[in-house]
């Protein structure tokens, strides 16, 4: 019974990886014509790229502040949100809805909101006395940079306090009766009970966010191109203009095959300290 599945994942990752290998390792045409054999050129290729090393710098910042900022503001709204309050019911659609829309859609809202001329951030903040005039916030690498870090955290925690409540749900409620009992605080129950018990779900969120995140195209591309001066690139949208704008269909593929090395390294990393931690718990 198991057969099945394994041919039907073997068609959708097996056979991409193998045409992927097979266009890293030749010269392509723009049409995806192959060529002669390199073998390891494309890649060197890639890695003497200055756009590459400047990418592959940024994706790190995005996925680490994106993944660390979602998880540490969904973990507290997801303990809100489990709380018996007038009006939670309204409170969780409200923190759901960005799953709703698209990012494509979301980024056109936030690049509109972000405007320097007609933006609805400067008149927000000319109106409580913040700023004096327009600030064009996407004009420059570094606070478009900021502003995309902060759109993706936003757009992750949905899903990732969609996680922590079901986690959640599966708490016994009698252990925080007897904790409180004994007098533990708010502080001691979350830390003591509600955190280890939580931690296979935060270890879900983690990964899960990793992998998105570090795939994540549309906040950047629709936002600013990976502009200006190609300083919001990260790899995912240096891949598309390697493939789709410069016409590198050989060197696209060799860089896809290095970001799925990356995203593996740091998976496998992640599973063998959470193996360690609890080898040092037992």
């Amino acid at each position: 019974m198991v057969i099945p599945g394994l041919l039907f994942a073997s068609f959708v990752i097996v056979y991409p990886l193998i045409e992927l290998m097979t266009l890293a390792t030749h010269n392509v045409t723009r049409f995806g014509g192959l060529r002669d054999f390199v073998g390891l050129a494309n890649f060197i290729t890639v890695f003497n790229d200055p756009l590459f090393l400047g990418a592959l710098g940024r994706t790190l910042i995005w996925m680490i502040l994106v993944v660390f900022g979602t998880v540490l503001l969904s973990m507290p709204l997801a303990l809100i949100l489990r709380e018996q309050f007038y009006g939670r019911e309204v409170a969780r659609v409200l923190i759901m809805l960005p799953w709703a829309i698209s990012l494509a859609m979301m980024g056109i809202i936030w690049r509109w909101a972000l405007n320097g001329e007609y933006g609805l951030m400067n008149h927000f903040l000319r109106q409580i006395g913040l700023l004096d005039g327009p600030v064009f916030w996407l004009g420059t690498a570094a606070t478009a940079f900021a502003w995309q870090i902060i759109i993706g955290i936003i757009v992750s925690i949905p899903f990732t306090v969609a996680i922590f409540l079901g986690g959640l749900a599966s708490i016994p409620t009698d252990i925080y009766e007897a904790a409180r009992v004994e007098g533990a605080n708010y502080w001691q129950r979350f830390t003591t009970l509600t955190l280890p018990i939580m931690r296979p779900f935060l270890n879900m969120a983690i990964v899960l966010n990793m992998i998105y995140v570090f795939n994540s195209f549309p906040i950047i591309w629709v936002t600013t191109q990976g502009g200006p001066a190609n300083g919001t690139d990260i790899l995912v949208t240096y891949l598309y203009k390697l493939a789709f704008r410069f016409g590198r269909l050989d060197d696209a593929a060799a860089l896809s095959l290095i970001m799925f090395g990356i995203l593996m390294v740091f998976i496998f990393a992640y599973m063998r300290l959470l193996r360690r931690n609890a080898s040092e718990v037992i």
